[in-house]
C-alpha cells in the first residue's frame, strides 16, 4: 500500500508557529496574507514546470518566507501527486468516500478543499455545498436532501458543511427547536453506522481557528474586493455569537465522536500547515495502491488529401489584449 512521507522538517520559522497571539502585529499578518492570496493564485493558475521556475526566480533573495513557500509548494504538489493515486484506486475498486468539512467561518474549509479537488477528475470527486434548505426540504426529513448527494461506486464526495449544520448554525441561530436538535443527535450516529455498513468510508474534520485569527480573517475579507463575496448577515452574526457556537462544537464533538465514524480536528490558524497536514491525514485513511496503466500512444492523425479548412471571420476572434 501506498505511504505519504513528508519531505525533510525544515528549521522552525514562522510558518511552523501555530499559535496566534492576543496582540498580533497586524503588518506583518496582513503582510502575510497578501503572500497567501498570491499563493493560492500560483497553486491554481500555473502550471508544475512553470511553477519551478517561478520558485526558483523567488528563492534567489534567500528570505526565510521564500523557504516556507518553497518547501508548502513541493509539499503541496507531492501530496496531490498522491491524490491523484488514490483517485485512481477508488474508480479501479469502486470504492465510495465521504469527506466532511466543518468548522467556523473563516477555518480554511474552502482552501483545503481546493488543493484536494485542484488535479482530480471532477466526475469522481466532486464537492456538494448545499445551500439553506427550500421549504419543501425543510419538510423532509432531516437528512434526506443529504442522502442524494452521496457517492456511487467509484466516487468521492467532499461535503462542505453537512448534516452537522444541525448542530452548529441551526442551533445557534435558533433554525430549529429544542425536539429537533435532540433527535438529531439521537439519529446521526445510526445514520452514519448505515453509511458505513453500506461499504461507504466517512471521513470528519473539523477545522479549528483561535478567536484573534478569525477576526483577522473577517477583517482582511472587509478590506479584499475579491473576497467580499464570501461575508454574509449570518457570518457577521456567527462572530458576535462566538462563545455559543463554541458551546455548540463542544457538545457536537462530545455526542457524535463514535469508534466507527471519529473526528478528527485540524488545527488550522496556519492555512499552509493546515492544508498539508489534511490531505496528508485523508490519505492514510484510504489504503490505497498505484493501478497500474498501459502505457498511452498517441495514435496517427488521418490525412484527408480533399480536406479544406474553411477561413475563420476575424471578428469571431477574442481580442488578442495580452
Amino acid at each position: 500500500m501506498s505511504s505519504v512521507k513528508p519531505a525533510k522538517k525544515p528549521a522552525k520559522t514562522p510558518m511552523n508557529s501555530g499559535k496566534a497571539k492576543k496582540h498580533p502585529d497586524y503588518d506583518a499578518r496582513i503582510h502575510a496574507e497578501m503572500l497567501d492570496s498570491f499563493d493560492e493564485e500560483l497553486e491554481m493558475e500555473i502550471d508544475d514546470d512553470r511553477m519551478n521556475d517561478l520558485i526558483g526566480e523567488a528563492t534567489q533573495s534567500g528570505t526565510q518566507q521564500d523557504i516556507d513557500r518553497n518547501f508548502y509548494f513541493k509539499e503541496l504538489f507531492h501530496l496531490q501527486g498522491e491524490l491523484v493515486k488514490l483517485q485512481d484506486w477508488v474508480v479501479h475498486k469502486k470504492l465510495k468516500v465521504v469527506v466532511l468539512f466543518e468548522g467556523r467561518d473563516a477555518a480554511g474549509k474552502g482552501g483545503v478543499i481546493k488543493r484536494i479537488t485542484q488535479r482530480l477528475n471532477p466526475r469522481v470527486c466532486r464537492v456538494a455545498a448545499l445551500p439553506a434548505p427550500s421549504a419543501r426540504e425543510s419538510s423532509q426529513w432531516y437528512f434526506q436532501r443529504y442522502v442524494s448527494h452521496l457517492p456511487a461506486g467509484g466516487e468521492i464526495v467532499l461535503f462542505d458543511r453537512s448534516w452537522y449544520n444541525r448542530a452548529g448554525v441551526e442551533k445557534v441561530m435558533g433554525f430549529c427547536n429544542e425536539d429537533e436538535y435532540e433527535e438529531f443527535f439521537r439519529t446521526v450516529p445510526e445514520f452514519e453506522k448505515m453509511l458505513i455498513r453500506s461499504g461507504i468510508i466517512l471521513i470528519k474534520y473539523w477545522f479549528s481557528i483561535t478567536d484573534d485569527e478569525q477576526n483577522l480573517r473577517f477583517m482582511m475579507r472587509i478590506h479584499d474586493p475579491l473576497k467580499q463575496w464570501k461575508l454574509s448577515p449570518m457570518d457577521m452574526e456567527s462572530r458576535r455569537r462566538w462563545e455559543q457556537y463554541t458551546k455548540a462544537k463542544e457538545t457536537m464533538l462530545e455526542r457524535t465522536h463514535i469508534p466507527e465514524a471519529p473526528w478528527w480536528i485540524v488545527e488550522a490558524v496556519d492555512k499552509k500547515k493546515a492544508r498539508l497536514n489534511c490531505i496528508h491525514h485523508f490519505l492514510s485513511q484510504v489504503p490505497y495502491c498505484e493501478v497500474e496503466r498501459e502505457q498511452v500512444a498517441l495514435p496517427d492523425r488521418v490525412h484527408n488529401l480533399d480536406y479544406l479548412r474553411n477561413p475563420v471571420p476575424k471578428e469571431m476572434f477574442v481580442p488578442a489584449v495580452y
